[in-house]
């Protein structure tokens, strides 16, 4: 029944036909965002942290201690 389905010359016709009905812009769009959507179910599935996006705690500047002024100064 789909045996001739993915055969690149349907495959080129498929992609016309969404190139004419959406725009070559928001085809574009649509690719981005499918490929965001996959990479984030990719990640969701890991344990690992993304190496390309640091987490919260390392973005933040390390705590500097403040000492009060010393009173012996009077």
């Amino acid at each position: 029944m789909f045996e001739g389905l993915f055969q690149p010359m349907h495959l080129l016709v498929i992609f016309l036909i969404a190139l004419l009905v959406f725009g070559p812009k928001k085809l574009g769009d649509i690719g981005k965002g499918l490929g965001e959507g996959i990479r984030a179910f990719k990640s969701g599935f890991s344990d690992d942290k993304p190496a390309d996006k640091p987490s919260a705690q390392e973005t933040k500047p390390p705590a500097q201690e403040t000492k009060p002024p010393s009173q012996e100064a009077r």
